[in-house]
């Protein structure tokens, strides 16, 4: 039974009925028992809880409808954001999605497209104007109640876009549902409301043609196709679009974002002209062909002129008098002068660039294609070509291999291969009937992939040799080549379950001897250490559950506490209306999941930043450094000293937040435990905004932020920032 179903929470949203399942999230059907109105509660999913990205994009979503307010965007009228429990509280939409509704549609009549199509529009140019593009937007994001209004939802992805984050392309990653990603989304560009636009125009193709303009067998070659290949034209699907409609489509769905509408409200304006008159056709075309050529010939076909009698003419008027005109030979001397020196300038281009045309090659394998590799510094210098293939070593999106190897010499703009890896490949773990001959299974599995590992078992059911289970067990999805465990009858009865002494709360050496005494397997007996407010070595959890028998072979966990515990900080952020990127350092080594989670984070808008940090020492340093959102100048910004074994801040110290020019400031500290006030005079950047400058405990050995602790080692400079 589902866990929160008929549960309170908050002592307020009681909850009744899941309404939606998710990739991040469940959602549920809930009763306000203090407002007396039904809503609708998106809880983030366990498995996520502690996986930064996804709490950020979680938290993210709050924020951005938060500040919106428009009747076609759900309403968000509450938030708990707790370590075992974070939840969105949203208006209850009595409605379907509008791809339940495409799927039992098909394509729709051109009217009922336009009538949805107007309303998302609205949504997003009321987002756009707020600054927040959603970059997400599909069908599955689309809610449509029964009197055929529309509801914009799912804001997980989105990001604002005021001018401190639009040139941040490393913090823009190419996520969203590839088939309605915009080009630049795909090639992890930097992301503005034309991106939206694109994906508006892919939803306003489907739901004319029924079809999506790019399909293949993987989320990567999607991805491809939106970047490089051009779609059907909607009428040669469906002849009953008009060809207006099919005009707005197709200007919407331009890779070149400059060639798209550049708003929403641009859209909304042509939308409008075509309701007005549906047999309208508009000026612009789709034609890649610009040459002069075309444009002299256009231009002269609209004049009405004939260009062929033109030409006689001038043959006649020439030909007649039997000789060349002396303006017609300085013209051929002219256009040979031109040549020449057009064919001087390429060849003297190519001698002065000969020492340039050949690079040696980047390493990008193990980067992330979307993320990393095409806002690399030195991507232009490739013509690039992509491959994908199953990888189980490197995450879907990642590149695995790349010919030419890394560091061997290629011609600049020579072909380089990335070889995408689509993730591990999963095969179904083949069916077994227990009793079956082992070899069989045996060889049926290796057949499949997989590898297989043989352990003995008891059993009175099963006869000797055969084949009682399988680890995992069949018909479940498991990574191709996975080791499967076969468990072979002994032939002899399985031993009786005997009582589980508890042991919470021993030293960890009692605890196995008091299980060992009463039956249990020592070598069955595994160790896990957790920070905790317990002494060192103590048992603090054992599974399986010591209230019920157990038999004797049972593996048994002990959870036992390192005597240190993990410690809560709250970071105070300096008064700036733009976004900052932070870095945590923490016992001199770079926070990865820390730093990934506080990228783009706006000030004004949240003030302070929760982290809990957990290392097993009695004593060390935590270090913050921040930079404006995008720039990667990073500099030292709050050091924090830390008692591992109390969970206590002993002293904290904030430093001024700079600016990118140098200048002379000062640094202003105080000692709680002293009272005691000093200035001190350093060569640092301009001041941009001072952050809160203050110490607490005592600073005596945090008063230099690169030198607070022994263990500190200074990290690569590839990942510390601009300080580093």
């Amino acid at each position: 039974m589902d866990k929160y179903l008929g549960k309170r929470l908050d002592g307020r949203y009681e909850m009744r009925e899941l309404i939606g399942v998710g990739g991040m999230a469940y959602v549920y059907k809930a009763y306000d028992n203090i407002d007396d109105r039904t809503v609708a509660v998106k809880i983030l999913r366990d498995e996520f809880l502690t996986n930064d990205e996804f709490v950020r994009r979680f938290r993210n979503e709050s924020k951005a409808i938060a500040i919106l307010n428009h009747p076609n965007i759900v309403k968000v009228l509450d938030v708990g954001f707790g370590e075992r429990l974070q939840y969105i509280v949203m208006e209850y939409i009595d409605g379907i999605t509008l791809k339940e509704y495409l799927d039992q549609r098909k394509d729709l009549r051109w009217k009922e497209a336009v009538h949805f199509t107007v309303q998302i529009l609205r949504a997003l140019q009321h987002a756009h104007d707020k600054g927040i593009v959603h970059r997400d937007i599909k069908p599955q994001n689309i809610m449509l109640l029964s009197d055929g209004t529309i509801k914009v939802t799912d804001f997980g992805i989105a990001r604002l876009t005021r001018s401190e984050l639009k040139v941040t392309a490393v913090g823009d990653k190419a996520i969203g549902s590839v088939h309605y990603i915009s080009p630049e989304q795909a090639r992890g560009e930097i992301t503005d409301e034309k991106a939206d636009l694109y994906s508006v125009g892919i939803m306003l193709y489907e739901m004319l043609t029924g079809k999506l303009p790019f399909e293949a067998d993987n989320a990567v070659s999607v991805a491809i196709m939106q970047m490089q290949s051009e779609p059907t034209m909607p009428h040669e699907i469906n002849a009953d679009i008009p060809e207006g409609l099919e005009q707005i489509t197709m200007k919407a769905m331009q890779k070149d974002a400059t060639k798209r509408y550049q708003s929403a409200a641009e859209m909304l304006s042509d939308i409008d002209e075509f309701k007005r008159n549906p047999s309208i056709k508009f000026e612009y075309t789709y034609f890649v062909d610009d040459t002069p050529t075309r444009y002299v010939d256009a231009i002269t076909r609209v004049r009405g002129e004939n260009t062929d009698t033109a030409a006689d003419e001038e043959t006649e008027t020439t030909g007649s008098k039997g000789k060349v005109p002396a303006v017609a030979i300085l013209g051929v001397v002219a256009a040979v002068v031109v040549v020449a020196a057009v064919v001087f300038a390429i060849l003297f281009s190519r001698m002065m660039s000969g020492k340039k045309e050949e690079m040696v090659v980047d390493n990008f394998v193990g980067m992330s294609y979307t993320d990393e590799v095409s806002i690399h510094e030195n991507i232009r210098n490739y013509e690039i070509k992509l491959e994908s293939g199953y990888n189980a070593e490197y995450p879907e999106g990642y590149v695995y291999n790349q010919d030419p190897a890394p560091n061997t010499r290629i011609k600049v703009k020579g072909t380089l291969i990335l070889y995408i890896s689509m993730g591990a490949r999963e095969e179904t773990v083949p069916t077994m009937t227990p009793g079956e001959n082992a070899n069989l299974v045996r060889s049926r599995l290796e057949k499949a992939g997989f590898t297989v590992r043989e352990a003995e078992e008891s059993s009175l059911d099963c006869k000797k040799g055969t084949v009682i289970r399988l680890t995992p067990e069949p018909g479940s999805k498991v990574q191709y080549g996975t080791e499967i465990t076969m468990y072979i009858s002994s032939g002899e009865p399985a031993a009786d379950p005997i009582d589980m002494p508890n042991v919470n709360g021993l030293e960890v050496g009692s605890a196995i001897d008091s299980l060992v005494a009463a039956g249990f397997d020592r070598n069955k007996v595994k160790i896990e250490y957790v920070n905790y407010n317990a002494k060192k070595d103590v048992v603090i959890a054992v599974s399986p559950d010591y209230t019920v028998q157990q038999l004797p072979d049972v593996n048994i966990i002990l959870t036992v506490s390192t005597g240190f515990q993990d410690v809560g900080v709250d970071l105070l952020l300096p008064d700036v209306s733009g976004a900052v990127d932070l870095q945590f350092f923490v016992a001199g080594k770079l926070d990865t999941a820390l730093t990934n989670h506080n990228q783009g984070i706006l000030p004004v808008d949240v003030g302070s930043v929760s982290f809990t940090v957990s290392e097993a020492k009695s004593s060390y340093v935590v270090r913050v450094s921040i930079s404006k959102a995008g720039k990667n100048d990073y500099q030292d910004y709050a050091v924090f000293q830390i008692n591992g074994e109390t969970g206590a801040i002993e002293s904290s110290q904030y430093f001024d937040f700079k600016d990118s020019t140098t200048t002379s400031s000062s640094t202003t500290t105080t000692s709680s435990t002293t009272g005691s006030t000093s200035t001190t005079s350093s060569t640092q950047q301009d001041v941009d905004v001072s952050g809160p400058t203050h110490t607490t405990g005592d600073a005596s050995d945090v008063s230099n932020p690169t030198d607070v602790s022994n263990d500190a080692s200074t990290p690569d400079p590839d990942v510390s920032g601009g300080q580093e």
